[in-house]
């Protein structure tokens, strides 16, 4: 197995060859990567492969050398491991420019090396055919963060919306530490920064007989896309980072820090420490003690949003006094 070290050295090499000469002649030799990293012939073509893998382009010719074609850089692996302190979560990256969709992507992937692949994230600048929850089609363009995370986790089947809490807690965590706006979670899915959403989250789970094989938390975060780019019958509802700070985020540092406060209360509920999630969730609760509206498939009602239970159920009290569990369906504060 290639050290990732060893891959980004080789990486940094090509970054610097291109940043001497924009043109087809910013190559690095074989011989000067030899000389430079100490390598062998044969290695230079493993962490070359390795970078590939990870979703850099990058040119070999036999005649000049390797040249990295890549010019953007913002949420390449390389930039978020830059940044990145977890111990699973993220370590592995595949990197698109461009995809129909990262969670299809990690779907095959998963299928084809399962649990090796825990903590593993595709991800990609932009996605054109992402999907949310009830197959409700995921605005993805370039400026937002388009992920998706593949994981094994031991949790029970039924308990995995706690996943969902998780990494709700986890990203309305770091907008409010680490931007000092009011990241707010609403049930069951999205990220608000007061009354407007600026990401989402998105379970799958693929088991067989009562037994999980492994299960995919993808995520979407509005960073830094421009508002003029989001469907005009939506943007009202919408917002970015940016757009609330006034200034451009860096998505590497935004991202490694979500996966940092993701890791650390995955490994709350892998050791049964639900309650502690919980309470986060609940102390930056959109919906909860506030008046709702909830559509169903079939049906619709208001009433008081009350609690959340681990497996996701929302409680909300009718003005009749009972109370309805609510399993799925979009809840709106009235």
């Amino acid at each position: 197995m290639t050290d990732i070290s060893t891959a980004f050295d080789l990486l940094h090499l090509f970054i610097a060859a291109q940043k001497r000469n924009l043109d087809s002649t910013c190559v690095c030799t074989t011989d000067e990567i030899i000389e430079r990293l100490s390598l062998q012939p044969v290695q230079v073509l493993q962490y070359v492969d390795e970078l590939r893998d990870m979703g850099y382009n990058i040119t070999a010719s036999h005649d000049t050398g390797y040249r990295l074609t890549d010019t953007d850089f913002a949420l390449m692996p390389h930039m978020i491991h830059s940044h990145l302190d977890t111990r699973a979560i993220g370590r592995k990256i595949k990197y698109f420019s461009t995809i129909p969709s990262t969670s299809w992507h990690a779907h095959e992937l998963a299928e084809q090396h399962g649990e090796s692949l825990h903590g593993m994230m595709v991800i990609a600048r932009e996605q054109t055919g992402g999907t949310g929850r009830l197959g409700r089609a995921w605005a993805s363009p370039k400026g937002g963060i388009w992920a998706t995370l593949i994981l094994k986790p031991s949790l029970p089947v039924d308990k995995m919306f706690l996943l969902t809490l998780v990494g709700s807690v986890a990203i309305a965590k770091v907008i409010r530490k680490k931007y000092k706006i009011g990241g707010l979670i609403r049930w069951p899915n999205d990220i608000m920064i007061g009354d407007k959403k600026v990401g989402g989250l998105l379970v799958e789970v693929n088991a067989r007989e009562g037994k999980l094989n492994y299960c995919l938390l993808g995520f979407g975060i509005d960073v830094n896309v421009p508002l003029e780019d989001i469907d005009p019958q939506i943007r009202s509802r919408v917002t970015s980072i940016s757009d609330e700070l006034g200034y451009v985020v860096d998505p590497a540092k935004l991202l490694a820090a979500c996966l940092k406060e993701f890791e650390i209360r995955y490994d709350q509920i892998e050791d049964g420490e639900y309650d502690s999630v919980m309470r986060e969730w609940k102390a930056m609760s959109a919906t909860l003690g506030r008046r709702v509206q909830v559509n169903k498939l079939a049906s619709s009602f208001e009433g008081e949003a009350i609690d959340v239970d681990k497996d996701g159920t929302l409680f909300v009290r009718k003005d009749n006094g009972t109370i309805e569990r609510v399993i799925a369906g979009d809840v709106f504060p009235v």
